[in-house]
């Protein structure tokens, strides 16, 4: 299968540099053509100590005077990268910048990481047809110039600059080049941005790029997770408004069909020219260049990623909830003329790691009542079924709860986003005072609207509720518990499924002393 990919690549590169070029293609390798091929070094301790790590936090890997066209980008692996152990992995620490004919604002301003199709710097190896990385990152997006072109690392990351700063950064660089008599009027410049953003897209879409001028664009890079959750949707449209429409002229229908796949996004890892796949954390990562039908537009593009108009209006319902925000990561490319649109301000490192995996970052609801708010309202414990922190978030001495039956689940949406879930039949024992008198109150939310709707039966101390349906927006169980009844200090509280396809679910179990 390589076999009959690559070719394909290789002769769509090649007819793109020539068209936009007019460089020879591989059929005119034999022609002395004008020009000069000439590569730029930097990193390497052979290099001047300016153009190293161990002096600076930022660093000039090539500074070219044109006309010419920039062909190859190439940046060794770290030196922490093969040392034994190895040390930390390259980040988004680092910063790739690029700058055309002397301008003050970058064209070119990503994490180095995400630039090659690598977001974070997590995935070991990839390949496609105009990047790649395996032991170095490379790329061969052709980037003509007219007058000048300055490559910048930045490093904005804790490190001071010095030894232990170079052997963590790339520790080699080279930039080919080929210089030219001129660059045709119809050449535009190479651009590149990065953006990430955490968001409910129920609410609104989220943007990769807005551009101004004349190009077109020519691929991108994108991630997407639902921190915190174990899944993600892949419904989103992937929209391109050009020159300032309403209506997109080109929106796919499906984020995993967008990227050359369907029903969901592979189950490993799927890598070709065009298109490719992988896992990233506990969401996916996914490329597509746009090499034979690049999009081009005269004033303006518009990059969004969102649910479509005539989508399921449960998908906007469900991710306007909070603790249902989706994290989404961009790498853009795109050529047009100058000058530019400000790319989006950078992101301080820190808040350029993917978010952790919790789905409260940054506090968006998991606060829990202190010791003396359950006091002031007389109960003796709570429990909190399923939440994978600590379930028995309170609990006065001589008060506990165990879990004999049922699996945790935390995918439901805010506020009560967890629950114990069994096939058959849950189990909660719940511990008190040998001849305490209370009541124990459960609460149960079928809040995902599981198979059409749950359909359960709930027992305390061995008296049943009868059939509990329809408590898709939750409900209250409460029984009133004598001395007699808490004789033995135990109380046993069972939830039995009576919809085979479904489950049974019990979210919240609290006592509350008598008063």
């Amino acid at each position: 299968m390589i076999r009959s990919y690559f070719p394909l690549a290789l002769s769509v590169l090649l007819g793109l540099t020539r068209v936009a070029l007019a460089q020879p293609g591989i059929g005119d390798l034999s022609n002395l053509t004008p020009g000069r091929t000439v590569a730029q070094n930097a990193l390497w301790i052979e290099n001047e100590l300016t153009a190293r790590f161990n002096s600076s936090k930022r660093v000039v890997v090539a500074d070219i005077k044109g006309p010419a066209t920039i062909t190859m980008i190439h940046f060794a692996f770290p030196q922490s990268h093969i040392a034994a152990p190895p040390g930390p992995k390259l980040n988004r620490d680092l910063l790739l910048k690029i700058y055309w004919d002397g301008e003050k604002e970058p064209s070119v301003d990503c994490p180095l990481v995400d630039f090659f199709c690598d977001p974070a710097g997590m995935h070991e190896e990839l390949t496609n047809a105009l990047m790649n990385k395996r032991r170095g990152w490379n790329a061969y997006f052709p980037m003509p110039f007219r007058k000048s072109a300055r490559v910048e690392l930045v490093y904005d990351g804790p490190l001071a600059p010095g030894d232990l700063l170079w052997s963590r950064m790339p520790c080699y660089s080279y930039v080919m080049y080929r210089t030219l008599q001129e660059v045709p009027d119809t050449s535009g410049y190479f651009h590149a941005s990065w953006r990430q953003e955490t968001l409910l897209l129920g609410a609104r879409d989220y943007v990769a790029l807005d551009a101004k001028g004349k190009g077109k664009f020519v691929g991108w890079n994108v991630t997407v997770r639902q921190p915190g959750s174990p899944g993600y949707p892949v419904d989103e449209n992937e929209k391109f408004f050009i020159d300032g429409e309403e209506t997109a002229s080109v929106e796919f229908q499906g984020l995993e069909d967008s990227f050359g796949f369907s029903w969901g996004f592979p189950e490993s890892q799927s890598i070709f020219p065009m298109t490719g796949y992988f896992p990233f954390l506990k969401g996916a990562c996914a490329y597509r260049l746009f090499l034979q039908d690049s999009i081009s537009f005269e004033k303006s593009l518009r990059v969004a990623i969102g649910f479509g108009r005539r989508e399921d209006p449960s998908f906007r319902k469900e991710y306007s909830k909070p603790g249902n925000r989706l994290q989404f990561s961009t790498t853009v490319y795109w050529y047009q003329t100058e000058p530019h649109a400000p790319l989006p301000a950078m992101p301080p490192a820190a808040d350029r790691a993917p978010a952790p995996e919790d789905r409260f970052w940054p506090n968006l609801g998991g606060h829990i009542p202190s010791a003396e708010a359950f006091q002031r309202r007389g109960v003796k414990l709570e429990m909190l079924c399923g939440r994978p922190e600590k379930e028995v978030v309170f609990a006065a001495p001589g008060y506990a709860a165990a879990v004999r039956v049922g699996e945790p689940y935390d995918s439901f949406a805010l506020p009560v986003y967890h629950c114990r879930s069994s096939k058959t039949e849950a189990e909660i024992e719940v511990t008190v005072p040998a001849h305490v008198e209370g009541t124990l109150r459960a609460y149960v939310i079928d809040a995902d609207n599981f198979c059409g709707g749950r359909r359960q039966t709930v027992t305390i101390a061995g008296k049943s509720f009868g059939l509990i349906e329809n408590f898709q927006d939750g409900r209250w169980l409460e029984r009133h518990l004598t001395k007699q009844e808490t004789a033995d200090g135990k109380v046993s509280l069972r939830v039995k499924n009576e919809k085979p396809e479904a489950n049974a679910v019990i979210s919240i179990i609290e006592w509350v002393e008598k008063k």
